[in-house]
């Protein structure tokens, strides 16, 4: 298993190597010199694959504590700290803004423990952008409650599970309920964790019940002289459970959830860059469909040879679709062409399909017309209304061809063996049953 997370981080790593010298070479090779703003554009992304090329190589695990204000996120952390670093008190709204601090259980994993403000306080929008930029980074999440579920702890919790992101669902102050309805509440988060009513329930390792700041007790004290007085005392934390939840999590599967979030951050980084480099040279893409819808009609048109005209509008369509990846600055091979060329054909309803199958009976008749022209000539009547229908039919192919790979490169998808789509693929196909990636793995697997 250990071999095994090794390899992820392995793959990990060099996909995201890849990544940044694709773009770096696109710099130095002055394909980015038509349009110098969309250095500047893509600035932020690439300071976030090389930030999270760091994270990769410093080995850091990241886990953000989440949940409503006065639930007790600072307290949890500091129980597993072992000591009282983070500020907690009486007051709403104590933790201002994210903080985080390092931990070494166990002597051997380092983890960075994050504190984060009540989901539900004061200057929403800004709170929002801060919490989406916590998640981002974080490996492992803690949903902190302690209570029933109201509805904005619910709706927050929806949000975070649409953050493809492991979750710990962990139930704060149990020590305030007897043990008859402690049973009760576990169902009952087991059900509300999945995410909805539909979800499958929470696994033994992703709910888990603690008292981070037991209340006080009363105690008797019997004294040697006979009397009797009471004292408060506050037993210690109950976080036990938690912690060795965190920790067989984290050895069982910790570098394989470092890998997946690396390449989670940068597959988003590279939608991002595609998406603006696509929005800057819209204009340009246009024109080049264009030209090429032109071309194909053209060149479809005055070839007598039916096969031929299925030739050659293929290697047109891959031209076309090579075309704007290089006006995008996207890394395309001619087999990566042919792939995403082959996926438009099959998706597009069989319109496509239906134009090769025209294609052809135009092509044969234009063909059969041209080589009977010499013998009557009204034939040359006949072979110029298939060159015109076939020109149309291939130039419609040609035109939908280009928009749909624009779709495709829009999504700023990443081909190749080390692709982080790819790698993030083979990640989620080797996963054993029992992990915690293991139950992410579809949802994940249907954003690829």
């Amino acid at each position: 298993m250990r071999n095994l997370q090794e390899t992820h981080l392995n793959r990990a790593r060099a996909s995201l190597r890849q990544a940044l010298s694709w773009y770096g070479y696109l710099r130095k090779s002055g394909q980015l010199s038509s349009h110098p703003e969309l250095a500047g554009l893509m600035k932020p992304e690439l300071e976030a694959l090389n930030s999270t090329l760091n994270k990769l190589d410093s080995n850091v695990i990241r886990i953000a504590a989440f949940g409503l204000v006065s639930r007790g996120k600072s307290a949890v952390l500091n129980a597993l700290l072992g000591e009282k670093i983070l500020q907690t008190g009486p007051l709403n709204g104590v933790t201002q803004w994210p903080r985080s601090v390092r931990w070494q259980p166990g002597g051997k994993v380092l983890v960075e423990l994050i504190d984060t403000p009540g989901l539900d306080e004061i200057e929403g929008e800004s709170r929002a952008d801060m919490a989406r930029e916590v998640v981002s980074q974080a490996d492992l999440i803690l949903f902190i409650v302690s209570g029933d579920i109201t509805r904005t702890e619910y709706q927050a919790l929806l949000e975070l599970r649409r953050s493809q992101k492991p979750l710990i669902l962990v139930f704060n102050k149990i020590d305030l309920y007897p043990d008859t309805d402690q049973g009760a509440i576990y169902q009952n988060l087991q059900q509300l964790g999945a995410g909805n009513p539909q979800g499958k329930p929470l696994l033994p390792d992703e709910i888990v019940m603690v008292a981070a700041e037991p209340a006080p007790m009363e105690v008797r004290v019997e004294w040697s002289d006979g009397r009797v007085s009471y004292e408060w005392e506050t037993p210690p934390p109950q976080v036990d459970e938690l912690k060795e939840t965190i920790l067989n999590i984290l050895n069982r599967e910790g570098r394989s959830l470092l890998a997946l979030n690396a390449l989670i951050q940068a597959r988003n980084a590279e939608a991002a860059i595609a998406q603006k480099t696509i929005d800057l040279r819209e204009q340009e893409a246009e024109n080049i469909i264009w030209q090429f819808t032109k071309y194909k009609a053209l060149a479809v048109m005055l070839n007598p040879i039916a096969f031929l005209d299925i030739l050659g509008g293929t290697v047109a369509d891959l031209a076309l679709i090579r075309a704007l990846a290089r006006l995008y600055g996207l890394p395309m091979t001619s087999y990566e062409a042919g792939k995403i060329l082959k996926t438009i054909l099959f998706s597009s309803g069989g319109l496509l399909l239906g134009e090769l199958g025209s294609s052809l009976l135009l092509g044969l008749g234009k063909s059969t017309a041209a080589i009977t022209s010499g013998d009557n000539p009204s034939n040359i009547t006949a072979f110029a209304g298939s060159a015109i229908a076939q020109a149309g039919i291939a130039g419609y192919g040609a035109y939908s061809v280009g928009k749909a790979a624009q779709v495709y490169l829009e999504k700023g998808c990443t081909w190749g063996q080390l692709g982080a789509s790819s790698v993030i693929q083979e990640i989620l196909s080797q996963v054993d049953q029992n992990t915690i990636l293991y139950r992410l793995r579809q949802e994940l697997g249907l954003k690829l």
